[in-house]
């Protein structure tokens, strides 16, 4: 019996110890394996791939491993388009499809998954995978492909619908949904696959309503002049597989079928729409009444009075705001601001049901909403506070030779002359008095520009005495003088730029880091000059300024109008301070699509794989842990 006891005692203390044993051998918790970077591998499906004859809506995709979907509604593309929204998800290993749409006869189904498809642990993406089969006996196999920029400004624009029409007519676009679809990717470019034989025309579409036609006039579209014949031909390409980033293994010449074309470039634009309407008038205070329209407007419409009679015809001024968008009407008759209700009778532009601008005749209420504290002030005999005049002298300090000095006034003021305002220029150390010219901006009726030939280093001064400049309302100014000094030319830098490949009816737009454009010239005998640049680094594009109206245009598509041609150039110029700099470009030299610089380029392409985790620095951490632990004495 004792000998028992000893038994089971020793044992129990040799498995006490070759757990710990164990224990503190096994330091680094085991990681599974190497790091997995493959992405899921198709197995089987049902139908198997480019199938024929298959007839039935379920499709079932089996993969190697787990997988997620992401976003299948927006992200798989299933060609023919498809009327009601298939069900499209993961299960485990496979992706099952149900199309709710009757199938078509003798026709090719795709399935386009982009980079929906990943792996469920380590989110490896499976890129451009697509499955196809055919109702038919035929598979259509043919493929076009190219890349969609943004019209104006050449940026890759992701997620557009491209679409292919068998019916040539121009109708087709508008009344029928596409033939073949695909969508642009993170770089713009697109790839439309099983097509078959045959002459077709194609199109961009960002399909905002989702029924594969344009029919909203806020769509934002592309399309090609000339005609797409898909074709193919057996040819070879260099493989090049590589060591490492620097070295490479071996180059294997590789036989592939090439489809053509594959060089297809549409350009995305929206057409010039706004429906013309008015918003609801405001009147804030009892002077002044604002017409605010969506859209901006070629002339400025006459309010007729109807409750009341002006002295005059001129019983108000107009300012403008938002490029004529919106009205400021001041009155300037005070039998007519002090009435809390004005009728007016307008006559302005308004789109009809086709988007046609039609006069539009409206009474127009505007009331002002005064507070009770308002109305007692106004029974009372108190004399009001002075109020001065408000003036906006710009600019003031440091001048550059270009800047346009102006002053805006708080409200209309009655007739200024030269002779209310004094400029002097500094001559050595005397103040010359000298003549400018004064206008008043056709535009802002409170705008008033102080025009002269301003050189490097003049400095100047600008006087007005006190209560010579009137409102309409009786306000008066407060004395002013302010003093401004031209930069010297030593504060600029130059920029020539000798233009190949376009003609003179182009024009330079200089650009800054934003993309936003800081100067435009025309070209003229080849090339454009840029004086007084500030010193900085600067990018530049061209527009071909077909109707010479100084800006780009969009196209039209009931009129096979495209809109108006850009190139970019695809390095920058750097101005130094007081240099000259001059440039040669070739607007020929890069395919557009890699002419805008990467560094202005908003829509920049994605990264093609996610960082990689470590496991072994992650070991190696967990092992620094435990050997930390096993140190300061405690248990394993």
């Amino acid at each position: 019996m004792v000998n028992k006891k000893v038994r089971y005692s020793v044992l129990g203390l040799m498995g006490v110890l070759i757990l710990a044993v164990y224990s503190c051998a096994s330091v680094g918790t085991p990681n599974g394996g190497p790091y997995d970077e493959t992405p899921p591998k198709f197995v089987s499906s049902t139908p198997a791939p480019n199938q024929t004859n298959y007839t039935h809506s379920r499709i079932e995709i089996m993969f190697d491993e787990l997988i997620q979907l992401d976003r299948p509604s927006e992200n798989v593309i299933v060609t023919p388009p498809q009327k009601s929204l298939p069900i499209i998800r993961a299960s485990g290993r496979k992706i099952l499809v149900e199309l709710k749409d009757t199938l078509q006869e003798k026709t090719t189904y795709t399935l386009d998954f982009t980079n929906s498809i990943a792996d469920n642990n380590e989110k490896n993406i499976l890129e451009n995978f697509t499955f196809a089969f055919s109702t038919g006996e035929v598979i259509d196999s043919l493929e076009v492909s190219g890349i969609l920029l943004n019209a104006e400004n050449l940026e890759p624009m992701p997620g557009i619908t491209i679409g292919l029409h068998r019916n040539l007519e121009d109708s087709a676009f508008t009344n029928e949904p596409f033939l073949r679809t695909s969508r642009t990717n993170d770089r713009g470019q697109f790839t439309i696959r099983n097509i078959a034989p045959g002459t077709y025309r194609i199109y961009g579409l960002n399909d905002v309503n989702r029924d594969y036609l344009f029919d909203q006039p806020g769509e934002d579209i592309a399309f090609c002049d000339s005609l797409i014949v898909p074709t193919f031909e057996f040819t070879t390409r260099q493989d090049t597989t590589w060591v490492d980033t620097l070295t490479i293994d071996t180059i294997q010449t590789v036989a592939y079928t090439r489809f053509m074309p594959d060089d297809i470039r549409l350009f995305l634009f929206k057409e010039k729409f706004a429906r013309q309407y008015i918003l609801r008038p405001e009147r804030s205070q009892e002077n002044m009444f604002i017409l605010r329209f969506n859209a901006p407007l070629d002339t400025i419409p006459t309010p007729v009075p109807l409750n009341f009679e002006p002295a005059d015809s001129s019983w108000f001024y107009v300012q403008t705001a938002d490029e004529m968008a919106t009205l400021n009407f001041w009155i300037t008759d005070s039998t007519v601001w002090t009435q809390d209700t004005l009728q007016v009778e307008l006559t302005y532009p308004r789109s009809d049901s086709l988007n046609i601008l039609q006069p539009q005749t409206d009474t127009l209420q505007l009331v002002m909403r005064r507070s009770n504290a308002e109305r007692r002030r106004g029974k009372k005999d108190e004399p009001e506070e002075i109020s001065l005049l408000g003036m906006n002298i710009r600019p003031s300090g440091s001048v550059n030779n270009y800047d346009t000095v102006f002053i805006a006034f708080d409200e209309p003021v009655l007739e200024l002359e030269k002779t209310q305002l004094f400029l002097e220029q500094k001559v050595d150390t005397l103040w010359n008095t000298v003549d400018f010219e004064l206008h008043h901006d056709s535009v802002n009726a409170l705008r008033y520009y102080i025009l002269r030939p301003w050189k490097y280093d003049e400095e100047y001064k600008l006087e007005i005495d006190s209560a010579t400049i009137f409102s309409v309302y009786g306000k008066w100014n407060n004395k002013y003088s302010g003093s401004f000094k031209i930069k010297s030319e030593e504060e600029y830098g130059h920029l020539y730029i000798n233009i190949i490949g376009v003609d003179s009816t182009a024009l330079v737009e200089l650009l800054d880091n934003n993309d936003v454009v800081v100067r435009k010239a025309p070209i003229k005998d080849g090339g454009v000059l840029f004086l007084d640049l500030k010193p900085n680094k600067y990018y530049a594009r061209i527009i071909l300024d077909t109707n010479k109206n100084g800006k780009w245009d969009t196209g039209n598509y009931a009129e096979k109008l495209q809109p108006e041609t850009v190139y970019y150039y695809p390095k920058f110029f750097e101005i130094p301070l007081n240099w000259q700099v001059e440039e040669t470009w070739n607007v020929l030299d890069t395919p557009i699509e890699r002419q805008k610089p990467l560094d202005i380029t908003k829509n920049k392409p994605k990264e093609a794989t996610k960082p990689k985790r470590d496991y072994r620095d992650e070991g190696r951490s967990q092992q620094s842990s435990r050997s930390s632990g096993s140190a300061m004495g405690l248990p394993f």
